[in-house]
């Protein structure tokens, strides 16, 4: 199994990390999307992190169909989305706000960093930051009620648990002092728990 693409992206790292956790062995290749346009078309056409190879060849493309695919390969007891409805509902519903703060988070950077700054426009900036305050709000609310130890979906790691720190963190990175961390108690203290982990650790953003 092959997984192509750069830390430093979230969507990347999601991957990388619930592969630690499932326990299946990869190859790394950290090529980027702009840096190593050319190498990366080789591989797959789209340029689109992350890529995912199969044993058998098979490509594999964006983080949320890539994940459905593996935890369909693990032992039921060990699959990181819940498998009773209303649990794994919920666990969508954390997941997508999570996906979503990721997505503005990078409209964000892209429009300040690549676009150049003339071109910049101010009013479609103004809307991603409300958009990622609403997505960290909502899930900053979703999450207040849990006790400071507990997992999102159950008593173990689960892909919300997975997303919504590997969002949290992302966003902390590119847009530093954006999101005051005393504002978002809950989903501090979740990031700091996760990034701990040897499956965190072993996948660094930087």
């Amino acid at each position: 199994m092959q997984l192509i693409g750069m830390m430093d992206s979230p969507f990347v790292r999601r991957v990388a990390i619930s592969m630690a956790v499932y326990g299946m062995p990869f190859e790394h290749r950290p090529l980027s999307v702009f840096r190593s346009f050319d190498q990366f078309r080789e591989i797959n056409p789209v340029v689109k992190a992350p890529t995912f190879i199969d044993d058998d060849g098979t490509q594999l493309i964006d983080s949320t169909l890539i994940l459905d695919y593996l935890d369909q390969c693990v032992a039921p007891q060990a699959r990181l989305m819940p498998q009773e409805n209303a649990m794994r509902r919920r666990a969508l519903h954390l997941v997508g706000f999570a996906l979503a703060a990721c997505e503005k988070t990078v409209q964000t950077i892209y429009e300040r960093k690549v676009r150049p700054q003339e071109k910049q426009h101010a009013p479609w900036l103004e809307r991603l930051q409300k958009q990622l305050t609403a997505a960290y709000d909502t899930l900053e609310s979703d999450m207040a009620s849990l006790r400071a130890d507990a997992w999102l979906c159950g008593d173990r790691l689960m892909q919300p648990d997975i997303t919504v720190a590997v969002a949290w963190r992302f966003t902390q990175y590119i847009l530093p002092g954006e999101f005051d961390a005393s504002r978002y108690p809950a989903l501090t203290a979740l990031s700091e728990r996760a990034e701990a982990l040897p499956a965190f650790l072993g996948a660094p953003l930087e």
